[in-house]
């Protein structure tokens, strides 16, 4: 499997859809990250030379999927970087979880805490010292198989911050045993998928919308075929305006 696919490059800026399970940037395991398979990429496309400038403007945990927005300039870096500080990019995630949430819809905010030394959040209803607010907005897609596809919407962008608050209602991601989940997915992934970005291109001022591919596995192509708004029909007795 590729580490990942191009969705959208200019002389600015790369967006990539990664594969579950490659580091977007280096740890303490000196694994290949996929900052690194992209620079090989554009040395080869393009026949750069020496060293080539690329930067991720933000992360995906190892084992989630989906678009990443590197920065192939300075300039494009620091104009993404002030986009995400201003919260001007729209980020949107698909989640696969076995307990649905108790509304279709709805806004989740929390105050979290990372421990660094075990890479773990803990989320909180109200704020504690030394914590981080968290706002996310969700809706149920629908449902295959007794799992449901969540469609989620980021309002801020903490570490594992979609993780720890659907785990916190009670309904962590298949597969992420880091937050409560009760078995492993084979490939280590967990079903948590970036897929969709917006925003204002930082130079050439046009509107920039990427959507990533669903993983090629036969779980998550099975979700492509649910219909949202057939399943707000069958459930108007659970939906919460």
């Amino acid at each position: 499997m590729k580490d990942f696919h191009v969705v959208y490059e200019d002389n600015h800026i790369i967006v990539v859809n990664k594969r579950a399970g490659i580091l977007v940037q280096g740890d303490s395991t000196g694994d290949r990250t996929l900052t690194d398979a992209v620079k090989d990429y554009i040395k080869k496309e393009y026949g750069k030379p020496g060293d080539v400038f690329l930067h991720p403007v933000h992360r995906l945990d190892r084992p989630v999927s989906g678009l990443v927005v590197f920065a192939r300039t300075s300039k494009g870096l620091e104009r993404m970087m002030e986009l995400f500080r201003k919260r001007d990019i729209r980020k949107t995630y698909w989640a696969v979880v076995r307990r649905r949430p108790k509304d279709l819809k709805g806004k989740l905010t929390h105050w979290l805490i990372k421990d660094e030394s075990k890479n773990v959040v803990t989320a909180y209803e109200e704020e504690v010292k030394g914590s981080q607010k968290a706002e996310l907005n969700y809706r149920v897609l629908g449902e295959i198989n007794k799992f449901f596809l969540l469609e989620v919407e980021l309002l801020t962008g903490r570490p594992h911050q979609i993780r720890v608050q659907l785990a916190t209602i009670g309904s962590p991601i298949r597969g992420d045993l880091k937050y409560g989940y009760d078995r492993p997915n084979a490939d280590a992934s967990i079903n948590l998928h970036a897929r969709q970005v917006y925003f204002i291109h930082p130079v050439k001022k046009e509107p920039i919308i990427c959507k990533a591919a669903v993983p090629p596995n036969a779980f998550w192509e099975e979700f492509l075929e649910l219909d949202p708004d057939e399943f707000k029909q069958k459930n108007l007795g659970y939906l919460h305006e």
